[in-house]
Order: C-alpha cells, then structure tokens, then sequence
C-alpha cells in the first residue's frame, strides 16, 4: 500500500513540474516562476506533512526521489561554481583597465562584508536581549545531546586555528584540490590563483603582447562556454526550488519549532532587521532601495530553499551583471567572496545571539560594554572562511564560543530548528555579497545606473 502512495506523490511532483514547464512555454517570466515553484514547493510540503507521519517510511522515500529535482540541481550548480569563479575572474582581470582598480575592488567588497558582519553581530546582540533569549530556558533532550557532543569534538580538530592559520588556508597551495572544494576556503584560493594567472597576463602582455593575446582569446571562448552552461543550468531554477521546498517543508519538525518558537522568532527578527539596515546602507549611496530588492528577490529565494550560498554564485553574478548593472569584475568577486566571508547571517547574526543566551549560565553579563565590543571583533575577524554550505553557522559558532570561553556544546539546544533558521541566514548572506557588489561598484563609480533604474532589466535574466 505504501508503495501506492509513494507513487501517488511522485505524481502531483511530475504534475506540478508539467506546470511550469508550461509556464515556461508560455513565457511566463522568470521571477514569477522562480516564486510559483517556492509556493508549489510549500503547498506540497504541507500536504506530506499533513498527510503522513513525520517519520513515515512513504515520506522518508518521497522525499528520496524528490531529492532528484531539488538537491540535483544544487549539485549542478556546485558543479559550474569553481569554473565561472576562475574563468570569470581571469577574464574580468585581463579587461581592467587600469591593474590598480583589482586592489580598491577588492578591498571595498571586503571591507563591506566584514563591516556589514561586525553590524549585523551587534544586530544580534540586540534582538537576543530584547526578547531576553536563555539557554538555560531550553530543554535539553537525547538529540541535542548527541550534537552537544559532537560540537564538543569537532572543536577539538578547529580550536587551533589562529588568525594566521586561517589567512594561511586562503592561500592555494594546492590549487587542483581546491578546485575540487574539499576545504572551507576552496572558493576563496581558487579566486587568488585567478587573480595571480589574470595579473601575469597583464604582464605578459607588456612583454609579449601576441602570446598575451592568444591566450586572451582562449580565455574568452572558455568563458563563453561557462557562461553558456550557466545558462543552461539556471533554467532549472524554478523546478530545482519545487523540490527544494516541498523537501523542506516536508521535514520540517513542526514540534521543535513550537518549543523553540522564541528563538526561532527572534532569529527572524534579526534577520529581518539586517534586511532593513542593507536597504538603508543602499539608500545613503543614492540608490533606491525598493529597485534592488525587487530584482534580487528570485536570487534570495533560492538562497533561501538551498541554504547554500556557495550554490547560489551562478545565479548571484548573473543578477548583479544583468539586473543590477554591477561592474562584471565587481560582481564575481563579490559573489565569490561573499560566500565564505563577512556571511551577515551564519557569521554575524548567529553567533551573536548564541553567545548572549549562553553567557548568563556562566555567571557572564552578556550586556557588559566589555562583553559586546570583544565578541563584535571577534565575529569580525572569524567571518573569514566560513563555509557557503548548510552547517557553516555551526563551524562560525564553535569559533566565536571557543573565542569567548563559553561552551560550545549548548549550541546543540538548536537542531531541531537549524534547517528553518538556515534558509533565513543564507537569504541574509546572499543579499550582503550582492549588497558588497552594488555598493563597490557605486564607489567606483562602476555601476550601470541605467541597467539599476531600469524595471525591465530583471528580465534578462527571464528569457535563460
């Protein structure tokens, strides 16, 4: 009988998936088919969730096939992310026009992030006072247990690493493994070995400007390819969202949510709050706040049903170049840098809130000015090389509570509600790489004010 249904559910999957390919034929634009599948997505969620035990063996293999569509397609976008990184780069590099405008980029993408962490920490701080979040509060049960010390370990292999050693994993001793994304830091070497082979073409090219040029037009043609690949990939958006959600939704442990509702709350209040201050950041540079979020919106939303925003790069360079008008070598920087530094949400918020609710069960006042200003820095300096895949909150929080003496293993009170909490935080590190993006290349004087105001510009992105 199980099988039955299991094929009754891989059916309303094929039927809702027949849906938007009709959409698609239809013309139907992106955006609004991105949100159609985050919807459909929930609405099938809700239905295995209402329909069959939470620990069914129907739901457990529904959601086995429905991985197919929704964590396929994140493993595709995986796939092109080291690709478009490196080619994107060298080739934004070799463009520049003047080699000292690859510093200043670099430095305002960075300074933005890491800048926009240390607020988001103190943002944080704020909301867990204010609805007054205790970890002794928390009932600890056998799972948050187990975690508890499973932290307790994995802090063991990650409390030895100094400053110095995490500037040292950027660089790409070897770059081959990193571009398989075996560590952390994988994105980031891969973006310092293109940039050394983009400025060795600029030096070439003084020297022998014909080998300079060949290898410029390969690089090209390479680039074209990706892109197209990028292209390619990115049509699956909406299909790769349905199955996403409706997995989410699905397993979602509705009974952990209700016991940890306050903090669950809170999470999306600061958020939320973080959310607001990008607007506001957006606005003091003279641009309109509303233009961007309305264009950003499909990128978010997959941010926020994949919890990967390693996994969201493609999609992120295409909206800043197409949509938002952001300097090409700008936009793949920001992206590539915003998904393992300055993550507003897995490094800045989380943490935050994580130490203020531990720090009153060791006889620490979490609103000592002295409290605040060491875990603000401290934050600043670990959002360096977090992980931009599901459970790099985790590895940021084990740092910054190891960083403050407190005990890491609380921080498995919260693994009934992680999943739903992630999606916020990716949604809110997303937002801050293309916030990096759009504001450098404003200082720069770079970006596309044309592309920005223009409504229809988003629609670029449409036609893939």
């Amino acid at each position: 009988m199980d099988t039955v249904f299991i094929l009754i559910n891989i059916a309303l999957m094929l039927a809702l998936i027949g849906l938007l390919i009709f959409m698609q034929k239809r013309h139907v634009s992106f955006s609004k088919r991105v949100f159609t599948g985050l919807g459909l997505g929930i609405l099938l969620g809700v239905l295995l969730q209402v329909a069959y035990p939470a620990d069914s063996e129907i739901v457990s293999t529904t959601t086995e096939w429905y991985n197919i569509l929704g964590r396929g397609y994140v493993q595709l976008l995986m796939m092109i992310v080291i690709p478009l990184v490196m080619v994107s780069i060298i080739q934004s590099i070799i463009n520049l026009e003047k080699s000292a405008d690859l510093g200043k980029m670099s430095a305002w993408i960075i300074g933005i992030l890491v800048g926009t962490a240390m607020i988001a920490a103190l943002v944080g701080i704020v909301t867990a006072s204010v609805f007054n979040l205790d970890a002794n509060q928390i009932e600890i049960g056998q799972a948050e247990q187990d975690r508890g010390f499973a932290l307790e370990e994995t802090l063991g292999e990650v409390e030895n690493l100094s400053t110095p050693d995490k500037i040292l994993s950027f660089i790409p001793a070897n770059p081959f493994l990193d571009m398989t994304g075996q560590r952390s830091t994988s994105t980031i070497a891969v973006v310092i070995f293109s940039v050394f082979i983009g400025v060795a073409v600029l030096g070439v090219r003084r020297k022998k400007p014909e080998e300079a040029a060949k290898f410029t037009e390969i690089i090209n043609a390479v680039y074209a390819v990706v892109m197209r690949i990028v292209t390619l990939i990115l049509r699956l958006t909406p299909f790769g969202i349905l199955g996403l959600m409706a997995n989410t939704v699905a397993g979602t442990d509705v009974a952990g949510i209700l016991e940890l509702g306050k903090f669950v709350g809170a999470s999306y209040v600061a958020l939320i709050s973080m959310f607001i201050i990008h607007l506001i950041l957006l606005a003091l540079f003279g641009l309109n706040p509303f233009t961007f979020l309305r264009k950003v919106l499909p990128v978010l939303g997959f941010a926020f049903t994949s919890r990967s925003s390693a996994g969201t790069i493609p999609l992120n360079i295409q909206s800043q170049k197409n949509s938002l008008g952001v300097h090409e070598g700008i936009a793949n920087m920001s992206a590539s840098f915003g998904a393992t530094i300055g993550q507003n949400g897995c490094a800045g918020i989380y943490p935050a809130m994580l130490a203020v609710m531990i720090a009153p069960s060791q006889g620490i006042d979490p609103l000592s000015f002295g409290f605040i200003v060491q875990l603000i820095l401290i934050i600043g300096i670990s959002s360096f090389g977090v992980a931009g895949v599901g459970g790099g909150a985790t590895f940021a929080a084990l740092i910054v509570l190891s960083s403050m003496n407190l005990p890491v293993a609380l921080a498995g009170l919260l693994i009934s509600v992680e999943p739903l909490i992630d999606m916020g935080r990716t949604a809110l590190n997303v937002n801050g790489s293309m916030l990096s993006g759009t504001v450098t290349s404003k200082i720069l004087r770079k970006l596309n004010i044309k592309t920005y105001n223009n409504p229809t510009a988003i629609e670029k992105d449409t036609t893939i």
